[in-house]
């Protein structure tokens, strides 16, 4: 009877917190387009209260730790070498403060995605 009781709950537990999934959910797939450079800077130039700011999160994630996966291996070459301490939320200002900087290079900006957040990356934290 007790679980019972518990799960009679559960209906409107899920329903307490649909107001705060529900905002996250807004945000469109036309709306986090990853196709160029471009896109991930426009994806990470969102306001931080927006959603988008999760998308660019993981994306920054997702390439530096395959960049440490891969380069972990002694026959691979580091392209980033960061600090101790270093946080996503640094890497994001890395590649707005680069993309800032070569705003008018179609090419750069053009590029997919993951290879313009290195480049930014290793621009602002370079192996030695």
């Amino acid at each position: 009877m007790a679980k019972r009781r518990r799960l009679a709950f559960l209906p409107a537990i899920l329903l307490m917190t649909l107001p705060v999934v529900e905002p996250a959910l807004a945000v469109g797939n036309e709306d986090l387009g990853f196709e160029t450079t471009e896109d991930l800077v426009a994806v990470c130039s969102a306001p931080d209260s927006s959603p988008a700011q999760l998308a660019c999160t993981g994306f920054i994630e997702a390439t530096v730790q395959y960049h440490d996966a891969v380069s972990d291996r002694k026959n691979l070459k580091r392209l980033i070498c960061y600090p101790a301490g270093t946080s996503i939320e640094d890497g994001r200002a890395a590649l707005l403060n680069w993309a800032s900087a070569n705003r008018d290079s179609a090419d750069l900006m053009g590029e997919m995605p993951v290879i313009g957040l290195v480049r930014a990356l290793a621009a602002a934290y370079p192996c030695r």
